[in-house]
């Protein structure tokens, strides 16, 4: 029994297998000989591109990159800077902390 190696398809060849697909001008089976796939695969290429295929004309409901606030990370970042800072002196005050880290 030989053992296929895995293979990496192309977003494109897979947009293109999805797209036959969905043309539904010949079969799973078909299709699935044409390209050299499983059925199994074709099937799911096919349903991403449908669930995905509102993204395409875009969706304003739900923002697909929504880049974090960097002033609130920023500021965040400073605050917690600052309390490590007071709680290491403050313990190395009471003797909590050794001088050595």
């Amino acid at each position: 029994m030989t053992r296929r190696t895995r293979r990496n398809h192309t977003p494109a060849f897979k947009a293109q297998v999805a797209l036959a697909a969905l043309k539904s001008d010949k079969t799973l089976a078909e299709l699935a000989q044409q390209y050299d796939l499983h059925p199994n695969q074709i099937t799911d290429w096919k349903r991403q591109l449908t669930e995905r295929a509102v993204q395409v004309f875009g969706d304003t409901g739900s923002p697909t990159n929504s880049d974090p606030d960097l002033t609130k990370l920023h500021a965040k970042i400073g605050q917690l800077t600052l309390e490590n800072d007071f709680l290491e002196h403050a313990l190395t005050q009471a003797g909590l902390l050794s001088a050595r880290r």
